[in-house]
Order: C-alpha cells, then structure tokens, then sequence
C-alpha cells in the first residue's frame, strides 16, 4: 500500500519584499505519513508547518526542481513545481480544515457541511444547493458525530468558534476525505472547546481509518493525540519520532524562545488513541478543495 502522504525534495522560496532577501520556507523537505496515522506537525512560528500543508493539498507550488514532487495516496498532487494534470478530482478527496473555519456565516450549519460534496457534485447543482435526500442524510450523520446536530438549522455565523471548527470537520466527513489536513484548528480555540475538536479529529483517524496530519502550536496538544510527532525548524525536519523521544533539551533546541508559549501549561503527556490499523487563508482556496468559501 502507498503511503497516504508522500513528499520528496521539496523547496519553497518566497519572493523577497521590499529591503528584505528571498525567505526559504520549505528546504529540501522529504516525509512519509503511513495510512491510518494521525501525526502532529510541530514547530515555531514561520518553520514551515502551513506552508507545508499548503503543497500537499495543491494549494501552492513548490520551486521548480525536477526531483521535488508531492503525491496522496499514491496519486500526484504536484511535481517539478507543477500541478499535475486531474489535479481537481485528487483534491476533492483532501479535506482542510482551517485554523479561521471558513464557513458561510449567512448559510446554515447543515448548508457549509453539504458544501463538501462540492468536488464530487457538478457544477450548476452546487451553485444552486440542489441536495440529494441521501446526501442531507450523511450531513446530519457527520453533525451528529461532532455533536453538533441539533443547530443544523442555524446560520453558522451565530456559533461558538469551537461549534464552526466542528462543523468545518463534518464538512470533510461529508467530503469523503481519505486525508484530513488541519491547520492550527484550536489556535483560536479555549482550551475545553481545543480538547473537543482535537478528541473528534482523533476518533475520526481511529474508527474511519482516515490520515490526519494536524500543525500544532502547542507541544501538549500533540503529544496527547498523536503517536507521530514531526517537528519543523526553518523550512526543514529537525525531530521525526515519538512523543516519549522529545526531550526538553529537543523542545528548547526546536523551539527557543518560544518555548514557553509551546508548553502553556504542562510538560507533554501522551494520551494517543490506538492506531486504525490495530482496530482490525483563505475562501478561494477552499472553493479549490471542493469546500467553501467564507
């Protein structure tokens, strides 16, 4: 079986601003994440995780470098600093869920979840909300799994921010997502509101099976939901292991000053879920990943 995740010789070089040199935010950049896991992606501000995350869902290009390529359950996203061709249909079965939600404020709750069979509905049906019975059905089933179901009528700007991340998850479970990316999803979360959402990420990775890769901030988030953590520095890997082999030496070397902020409250303690296998910013891009505009 491939692996659901692939990235090989990546770079990312962002154009200079004004006064400033060119910014490497991606440095030749090669990871693996196997079906079925659930890995945290860690580091400080400006390693490189959202840019990361960014390139697997075809978001964005890497530099042109013919060895660098980006491939999701064995199929190829980009390539030499290219999206390849069917690119669209491979994004559809990526689900993203944004650290800013990205839901209509003005739809329903039950409208932005059924906004994720965009990539697979045609066209002139998604503009016009032409949902099938069936596909209602699976929305409230997904709003029933984050627990949510009981405000699928109300308009998803009236919810709690913990409330809109939830449905931005069911939205990917509607999706079908065989990858789930999310990006800093309890950043601007309070933390039982941050506990729930990452609970729910974890249940989904352990009963469906479906690859989480989750960037983090917060080094006891991760190391409590995740038996793989990556830690970025500067556009590069610097720790690929378990959360039992990061050490605070690791910590202060990967983090520096801001540590402090990466360990808000309490040294890591690891509480990961069972593995599948054990079982038996922005509106446009996410139009472009067959979910919804804010």
């Amino acid at each position: 079986m491939p692996p659901a995740i692939q990235i090989a010789h990546l770079d990312k070089t962002f154009a200079p601003q004004r006064g400033k040199q060119p910014r490497k935010a991606l440095n030749d950049l090669s990871l693996n994440v196997a079906p079925g896991e659930m890995v945290a992606l860690i580091g400080p501000s400006g390693s490189g995780k959202s840019t990361l995350l960014r390139h697997v869902s075809g978001l964005v290009t890497g530099d042109r470098c013919q060895r660098a390529w980006v491939s999701v359950g064995g199929q190829p996203i980009q390539q030499g600093g290219r999206l390849v061709r069917g690119v669209r249909e491979r994004r559809s079965r990526i689900g993203f869920v944004f650290q800013q939600f990205n839901l209509v404020g003005r739809l329903s709750v039950l409208g932005n979840v059924l906004a994720g069979r965009l990539g697979q509905a045609s066209t002139w049906r998604g503009l016009l909300s032409l949902w099938t019975d069936q596909e209602k059905r699976a929305a409230m089933v997904a709003l029933a799994r984050v627990g949510i179901s009981e405000i699928a009528g109300q308009r998803a700007s009236t919810l709690s921010g913990g409330q809109q991340q939830r449905a931005a998850i069911a939205r990917t479970l509607v999706q079908g997502a065989q990858v789930i990316l999310a990006d800093e999803p309890i950043a601007s979360l309070d933390p039982e509101s941050a506990r729930r959402v990452m609970e729910i990420l974890a249940q989904i990775n352990r009963e469906d099976g479906v690859t989480v890769l989750v960037t983090l901030h917060q080094v006891d988030y991760a190391t409590r939901y995740c038996r793989r953590v990556v830690a970025l520095r500067e556009g590069a890997i610097v720790f690929d292991g378990t959360p039992e082999e990061l050490t605070p030496a690791l910590l202060r070397d990967i983090y520096g000053a801001e540590l402090d902020f990466a360990l808000p409250t309490s040294t890591p303690v690891r509480e990961a879920p069972p593995r599948a296998a054990e079982r038996s910013r922005q509106p446009a891009e996410a139009f472009r990943l067959g979910t919804v505009n804010v």
